[in-house]
């Protein structure tokens, strides 16, 4: 039997890093609504596109960039917590490394001068490579990052666990201000109305609003003793990537995949008429990659939501505002 841990009283100071964001976004709101005002942790948001420190929504806001080391002098000061959701996912090897890993380092630099009790570190299953990868738990896969953004992001990994930090690797992350999941499966279907025959995979996925609420529960709990950790972050449900299409069908319109074609000659079509996707995102939804997420909720002391369709069938009018 499961026992969930009680999330102890929100208290102390948090940071996110990357508060603007898709990710970091829903962690502010989920840390915003844990308690009652008087009883939510105080919240700092840190992001590149800010200038002069501000209040807004009872969160004050700090502008830094994490490529210049010299701009993140005190914005650890009294924080109890660091929640870093800040990445680059682009192609560029230079500025992977940038904000990924130096990045990453400076902000801890000053994290560990500051005394911050608790790092935790929003990383990504790319980690792991291209699959298929079948219900294995933390610690059963070698990471073998095929990617610039994933290369950085695992060194990332090893300085936040060195400094005795918690990882999250979630797989795909799909709700309001998703802009890479729903928007490029969209892309793949418009463009070639199929799918590779007999290719119906289970795949990882969790919703925002989820992850962020684990995320929350772990920034204020700071009474369990924790060490070095790292978590999948998923729902523990896998989802058939078939659910996943006639869910898109009948909420957007999409075109619903015929499956009578090759993989091979999907990959060619799809290669043609959008170059972008590489084989890394190509096989992330075509090949099984899920991922044994139940250490997660344990620790949180959290519960998965209700299930995909459920959960998109709430954000659907955003993606139906926010086309591909």
């Amino acid at each position: 039997m499961t026992v969930l841990i009680p999330p102890a009283r929100a208290t102390g100071t948090v940071l996110v890093a990357g508060g603007t964001g898709f990710i970091g976004g829903a962690v502010v709101r989920a840390l915003r609504s844990r308690a009652e005002p008087a009883e939510a942790p105080q919240v700092r948001v840190l992001s590149r596109g800010g200038q002069a420190a501000h209040r807004s929504g009872g969160v004050r806001h700090i502008g830094a960039d994490l490529t210049r080391p010299e701009t993140l002098r005190g914005v650890c000061e009294g924080v109890t917590t660091l929640v870093h959701t800040a990445s680059y996912v682009g192609r560029d090897p230079d500025r992977c490394q940038a904000v990924n890993h130096f990045g990453v380092l400076a902000l801890l630099d000053e994290a560990r001068r500051a005394g911050v009790e608790r790092v935790i570190y929003m990383s990504t299953a790319s980690v792991y490579g291209t699959g298929p990868h079948r219900g294995a738990s933390e610690g059963e896969l070698t990471p073998r990052p095929g990617s610039p953004a994933s290369e950085s992001r695992l060194r990332a990994e090893s300085a936040v666990l060195d400094a005795g930090g918690i990882v999250l690797r979630p797989h795909l992350v799909y709700g309001e201000g998703d802009r890479w999941v729903i928007p490029n499966l969209a892309r793949m279907l418009t463009a070639v109305p199929d799918w590779p025959a007999q290719t119906r995979p289970l795949i990882s996925l969790i919703s925002v609003r989820d992850l962020a609420r684990c995320v929350a529960a772990l920034a204020c709990d700071l009474e369990t003793a924790e060490g070095p950790e790292i978590y999948h972050a998923a729902d523990p449900r896998p989802l058939p990537v078939g659910r996943l299409l006639l869910a898109l069908h009948r909420a957007l319109g999409l075109p619903l995949p015929r499956g009578d074609i090759s993989p091979a000659e999907h990959r060619a079509r799809l290669g043609r008429a959008l170059p972008s996707i590489s084989d890394h995102q190509y096989a992330l939804v075509t090949q099984d990659h899920w991922y044994d997420g139940r250490k997660l909720w344990e620790r949180s002391g959290e519960a998965p939501g209700p299930g995909f369709e459920e959960q998109f069938a709430a954000c659907r009018d955003w993606y139906a505002r926010h086309p591909a």
